[in-house]
């Protein structure tokens, strides 16, 4: 299977990119462990569908798009656990034989391929597809859809500690605030893709999946890319303040917490948040 280095190349030689373009971007991939093609996609100088026609010329791939109305049974849904599909943004589309057709974002990727391999015992076969797209058939068929928002501000509190989530849930509640909670990251994910909140705080260190991987995890998708995220966590050093703001995070929230200073980090960040959609 082809390296994962060699979608630049293909990317200049099919006209989309220069080679300047590409040079730039692979020096902001450097260290932050994005794929090529989101660095490009957030430079502005390419889209997915862009990004999906130059591979499947190249490679041969399949791609499909607006999947997510089909019926798919449990048999096949099955094949991929949840907490995977949501996480990598893969989809099962069709059993035949020992084959099972894939879509996802990321063809290259071989750790999730060669699980599902090992997993079901079948031949997996990717076919390229949008974010958009499987993610809208992953909350559909997997979460069961999205439910009708409320006029309230929604606000998703992450950590395994009921206790921490307890008192923070008390106290924007007691505000006015509407507040659901997860328990680890991977419940995080799913009450993010399900609930669509306005804003989630979420722990550092947590069961199957951290605080930055639920971020990335987040931020990824273009259905939740714009949901701000506070990071709460009990290193309040200068540096993982740091660390967190360059991540990506809109605020930070040292433990032990204090409802007082939660309460005026939440209503900050909504300040900031109308202020940039302004």
């Amino acid at each position: 299977m082809p390296s994962r280095k060699q979608l630049g190349n293909i990317l200049v030689e099919a006209g989309i990119i220069t080679v300047k373009t590409l040079e730039r971007a692979l020096e902001r991939q450097k260290g932050s462990g994005r794929r090529l093609g989101m660095v490009l996609e957030e430079m502005g100088v390419i889209n997915e569908e862009e990004l999906i026609e130059a591979l499947a010329k190249q490679f041969g791939f399949r791609t499909v798009a607006n999947f997510a109305p089909h019926t798919f049974l449990w048999d096949v849904l099955g094949l991929v656990p949840e907490d995977m599909a949501i996480r990598k943004l893969v989809f099962p589309l069709k059993q035949k034989d020992s084959m099972l057709a894939l879509a996802t974002t990321d063809p290259f990727d071989n750790d999730t391929i060669d699980f599902l391999a090992r997993k079901t015992g079948m031949k997996i076969i990717p076919v390229l597809a949008t974010r958009k797209d499987i993610m809208a058939a992953v909350s559909q068929h997997y979460l069961g859809g999205k439910p009708v928002a409320g006029d309230k501000l929604k606000i998703l509190v992450v950590d395994d500690s009921l206790a921490i989530a307890t008192v923070i849930q008390t106290a924007l509640m007691k505000e006015g605030y509407e507040v659901i909670i997860a328990h680890d990251g991977i419940d995080g994910l799913k009450m993010t893709f399900t609930e669509l909140p306005d804003l989630i705080i979420c722990d550092t260190v947590m069961p199957r999946l951290d605080g930055y991987g639920m971020k990335k995890a987040v931020h990824e998708n273009p259905a939740t890319a714009a949901i701000p995220i506070i990071l709460l966590t009990s290193k309040a050093s200068g540096e993982d303040e740091q660390k967190a703001l360059e991540a990506g995070f809109l605020d930070f929230i040292p433990k032990p917490v204090q409802p007082i200073r939660v309460v005026s980090r939440v209503k900050r960040a909504f300040e900031i948040i109308k202020n940039t959609r302004r």
